[in-house]
This record gives structure tokens, C-alpha cells and sequence, in this order.
């Protein structure tokens, strides 16, 4: 048996597309939406996988770090351009390590959905 929930954050920045060619290259402005799914087999003693309390705290802490921000200035990015499937996967990898140390092995990221506009959003999963 696997339960799944999920939670949604979203955060405004900055960034540029280093080599892009085009517009993008310049620096600009979204309004992201972020789509957390965690997944685990096991409930605790009141029938939960994780609170979503919980949970929506954990992943505001990682789209808290990116809020506000021009996100090339940041280390994360600095080899990296800051796209949306790159910044999935760093959400991804934050959000793993901030339940990892709350939860254990017990609940797990499944993927991660960054949204840059309307239509256009990114996922990544392992």
C-alpha cells in the first residue's frame, strides 16, 4: 500500500538564462507555482503519512529560500542555469533532505512540479 499527498507553495524571482539567445537571456521575472507529491506506505498512530502542516512548513522553508530573490545571484545556481526543470529538481533535492531529517525513510519525495507561467511548468522525478 502507498499513500500520497500533495502540496502546492509558490514564490516570485528573477533570473536569466545564461546562453539562451533570446529574450530569456535578459533578466526577468516569473510568479512560480510548485507542486509537491510525497509518497509512503506506512501511517502514523493518528492515521497520517506526514501532517500537512507539516509538510506545507517544510516546503515553504525551501521556496522561502528562492522568494524574492534574482536566483543566478544565488550558489545553488551558479554553474547552473535556473530554469524551471532545474529548479524542480532542486526543490526536489531540498524538500528530500528537510523530511529526510524530520520523517526518516518514512515519507518521500515523489516529484516535484514547477510551474513559470499558466502553461508552461517543468517536473522531476528520479
Amino acid at each position: 500500500m502507498v499513500y500520497e499527498l500533495e502540496a502546492k507553495a509558490h514564490f516570485s524571482s528573477a533570473h536569466a538564462l545564461r546562453g539562451y539567445g533570446g529574450d530569456c537571456e535578459r533578466l526577468h521575472g516569473h510568479n512560480f507555482r510548485v507542486l509537491a507529491v510525497v509518497y509512503g506506505g506506512e501511517l502514523d498512530s493518528l492515521g497520517l503519512l506526514i501532517d500537512f502542516r507539516e509538510l506545507n512548513e517544510l516546503l515553504g522553508e525551501v521556496v522561502g529560500e528562492l522568494d524574492h530573490r534574482d536566483l543566478n545571484s544565488l550558489p545553488a545556481f551558479n554553474d547552473k542555469n535556473p530554469s524551471s526543470e532545474v529548479l524542480a529538481e532542486y526543490i526536489f533535492e531540498r524538500l528530500s533532505a528537510l523530511l529526510g531529517e524530520k520523517q526518516g525513510e518514512r515519507v518521500r519525495v515523489k516529484q516535484i512540479t514547477v510551474w513559470e507561467s499558466e502553461g508552461y511548468g517543468a517536473t522531476y522525478r528520479p
